[in-house]
């Protein structure tokens, strides 16, 4: 059975290849159906904003056109931004190195171990993903199993107060 989600991703995913970006993710928040698009895996850069604006005219005008969405909704495009979500498989498997938070689900959690799960992510496959954790344990978690994870940026040291050029 197609869902409108599902119809959504067939109207989406030729509109970002023609401008050669990735489609990240569709989402239902509501009464929004948010589009997530990211450049290739390797790519320089991200995704600015001319190419948010361009991509929103064509996939509103599609969507207007073939209607997959019963009712009314908003459509948002959007980038996935530095700490981006990770919900699927693929997500884990295209974060590959990076640091990532995980939240696993409450059911998911055996007596004992942490809720939260803070380490580098090193493999993933359709099912499951490994962290290496600060101790250098290796922890395998189930996907299926995360309540919420993300990719975790890790910003520069702030300028030294007084750096800069004094004037006279």
């Amino acid at each position: 059975m197609t869902t409108e989600l599902d119809r959504v991703r067939e109207i989406v995913a030729p509109i970002a290849s023609d401008l050669q970006h990735d489609l990240y993710d569709i989402e239902r928040r509501g009464p929004t159906i948010r589009v997530t698009l990211d450049t290739p895996p390797g790519s320089e850069g991200g995704v600015d904003l001319d190419t948010l604006a361009l991509a929103t005219r064509l996939i509103s005008r599609e969507m207007d056109h073939e209607d997959p969405i019963s009712g009314k909704y908003t459509l948002e495009v959007t980038s996935p931004g530095l700490e981006r979500s990770l919900r699927t498989a693929t997500h884990f498997q295209r974060e590959i190195g990076k640091d990532i938070t995980v939240r696993l689900a409450g059911h998911a959690v055996a007596e004992g171990d942490q809720r939260r799960v803070d380490g580098k992510l090193v493999a993933a496959d359709d099912t499951t993903a490994t962290l290496v954790l600060d101790s250098g344990e290796e922890r395998v978690i189930e996907i299926a199993a995360v309540d919420k994870a993300r990719t975790v940026f890790e910003w520069g040291p702030a300028p030294k107060p007084g750096s800069g050029s004094k004037s006279s």
